[in-house]
């Protein structure tokens, strides 16, 4: 069993990060979000409807890009567009507005080959948001680049959710990731996945994560995740509501 017991709520415009140890079942939540993946129980609701299979109110960006090799930069982004069936005349527009979204305007005509990691992801966050998901699901889309692409992407991903405030459920083994990035925090079990602790992240917007790197807010925070995937209890110390209050200011937690 991946999953046991687990039951999440997200807000319209929500940006939520889910942490846990290596084989917690975080991907897999995400499969079974999406569609990909069927679960032998339970259910799951996006806008009140029953999702029971992969559909464009989803979109989905994993680690590895999933680019076409054989279209351009332009084309793979028109690509969930063409399965909508939009007009070519409106799909040019919608292309156009998120490669200037994603800061690729002169790469319309590139192929995947020709482009850095970096750019590929961008290129992935493009096509996923042109169709217009109601919800965008991200499975470690910054693990595959090196330590100064990732910071860059991360400060472009807050950029453009704070455009199109997107419902985004995102996966990641970085603490320091999520809480730069989130409204809020799941915090999971070892396997099977359940939920150990939920933290909303109050801390202020808009963020970058230089600004964040220099917070003691920030800092106290990934420090208390990591003591709660860590099992740490530390004297004078323990893992309930205001119980590092005068390191953390009290609406940081849930």
């Amino acid at each position: 069993m991946a999953l046991e017991n687990f039951s999440l709520s997200i807000r319209q415009g929500e940006f939520v990060s889910i942490v846990g140890p290596s084989g917690c079942g975080k991907s897999t939540l995400l499969d079974i979000v999406s569609g990909l993946t069927k679960s032998k129980e339970g259910e799951i609701y996006i806008d009140g409807k029953r999702a029971t299979g992969p559909a464009l109110d989803r979109g989905f960006i994993m680690q590895g890009y999933a680019l076409f090799p054989w279209r351009t930069t332009k084309r793979n982004v028109e690509y969930g567009l063409e399965v909508k069936r939009v007009p070519k005349k409106q799909r040019e527009a919608i292309v156009k507005k998120y490669i200037d979204l994603v800061g690729l305007n002169g790469f319309e005509n590139r192929y995947p080959n020709e482009l850095s990691g970096g750019m590929r992801q961008r290129v992935a966050i493009a096509r996923s948001l042109a169709y217009d998901p109601a919800v965008l699901l991200m499975d470690e889309p910054f693990a595959a680049v090196d330590v100064q692409t990732r910071e860059v992407l991360q400060d472009e991903l807050l950029r453009i959710w704070e455009k199109t405030q997107k419902t985004i459920l995102f996966i990641t083994h970085s603490i320091e990731e999520a809480v730069l990035l989130s409204d809020k925090v799941v915090v999971m079990t070892k396997h099977p996945g359940r939920i150990k602790k939920i933290l909303d992240i109050n801390l202020p917007r808009p963020r970058t994560a230089g600004d964040m790197r220099a917070s003691a807010n920030y800092s106290s925070i990934t420090r208390f995740i990591w003591e709660i995937l860590n099992d740490v209890e530390q004297p004078g110390k323990h893992h309930s509501h205001g119980s590092i209050a005068d390191e953390i200011s009290p609406s940081a937690l849930l």
